[in-house]
């Protein structure tokens, strides 16, 4: 890879978003996303984009050093609560959560094991993350239903772009999220062919009980079978 723009196409690549559907979230036309494959990403949005695709900004730009944060382990497999030097450090047990008459309540039999480090490297305090199950297929292939979820409960606030767990009307939800100028939340979907956007004035979040739960700062999942 010779610039910022082919690691950012195979960045697209491994998440199964189409130039033009990372264009239409990051609020670019198509043009400029080929020109960034072309001559690398600009300067000014190379943070943004490393947040969004939970890379380092160095290997983003000039391909040197690690690629990801220290590694955040899947849920089900058996893990040391400490692991090996150089694979990732010290550990932290964060609850998977499911959702029982309309509440939030941890499951004590599922949990996944997060690197304390890239925690750290992201501002989440342990105390603040929970873990879920993708709820619909709203956001496939990007987020496929039952990909585990690291949320962080205390960025509530909506920053256009970026993706969240919502209560709605006793519903799990989870979408990527912007808001209008008069306050209206405008709820996105990775599967714009199936699913179209819902607005939702100040007033009507109240009177459904809408509630931004937190932003998801992790995905990942197993395929379901083996190919043929």
């Amino acid at each position: 890879m010779n610039n910022s723009g082919d690691r950012l196409k195979t960045l697209l690549q491994e998440c199964g978003l189409t130039p033009s559907d990372f264009a239409a979230q990051r609020n670019v036309t198509p043009q400029h996303v080929n020109n960034w494959f072309k001559r690398g990403i600009p300067l000014a949005r190379l943070d943004e984009i490393a947040d969004l695709f939970c890379v380092y900004r160095r290997w983003l730009r000039s391909g040197e050093g690690p690629k990801h944060p220290s590694p955040i382990l899947r849920p089900g497999l058996p893990q040391p609560e400490t692991a090996p030097p150089g694979h990732g450090g010290r550990q932290i047990c964060v609850d998977f959560h499911r959702l029982l008459d309309g509440q939030l309540i941890s499951d004590p039999d599922r949990h996944l094991l997060v690197s304390a480090q890239a925690l750290e490297t992201l501002g989440i305090l342990p105390e603040n993350a929970i873990c879920l199950d993708m709820p619909d297929a709203n956001m496939a292939p990007l987020i496929p239903i039952g990909a585990a979820l690291a949320i962080d409960r205390s960025l509530t606030r909506v920053v256009d772009g970026q993706t969240y767990a919502l209560m709605h009307e006793g519903r799990l939800r989870v979408h990527s999220l912007s808001l209008s100028q008069n306050g209206t939340l405008c709820l996105h979907s990775h599967d714009r062919r199936n699913y179209a956007v819902e607005r939702y004035t100040p007033a009507q979040r109240h009177a459904q009980g809408m509630q931004v739960l937190g932003w998801v700062f992790w995905w990942s999942w197993f395929s379901r079978q083996r190919p043929v």
